[in-house]
């Protein structure tokens, strides 16, 4: 790499880009982070004590209510009216801890009738409501 010419003018500009100085500084920085990086890792060791955590909270059962292309609407796989249905949704909402509802409607049903379960379910205390669907084949 040329750095200027004997011949010519001495008042010209270089125009080259010196990289010795960049590529110096460069290593520098590298070796430095290199020799600190373990230093700041430090930790106290210490023997913990071992112990078993289980979870006390009891899993809720999920309630399944199911609605077909006819409007009927079913609990757990029984069939219910509308009065029934309030009032096992209100039963369900003084469970501790509440259960999650998991609706399953027909493709054929009424969005409306839809509608009134989960207004049911609403009014009733239930926090939780799931749609159950099927994957597309």
């Amino acid at each position: 790499m040329a750095f200027g010419t004997l011949e010519g003018d001495d008042d010209e500009v270089m125009s080259e880009i010196n990289m010795t100085p960049l590529v110096d500084v460069m290593l520098v920085l590298l070796i430095i982070f290199i020799i600190t990086i373990p230093v700041i890792n430090h930790a106290v060791k210490i023997d913990l004590p071992r112990a078993t955590n289980t979870p006390n909270d009891p899993k809720p059962q999920n309630i399944n209510v199911s609605i077909d292309a006819s409007g009927k609407v079913f609990w757990n796989q029984v069939e219910v009216d509308q009065a029934t249905l309030e009032s096992n949704i209100a039963l369900a909402a003084q469970q501790q801890p509440q259960p999650e509802l998991h609706l399953r409607a027909d493709r054929e049903v009424r969005y409306e009738r839809v509608a009134e379960v989960m207004a049911a379910a609403q009014h009733g205390g239930l926090g939780k409501i799931g749609f159950i669907t099927e994957p597309k084949q």
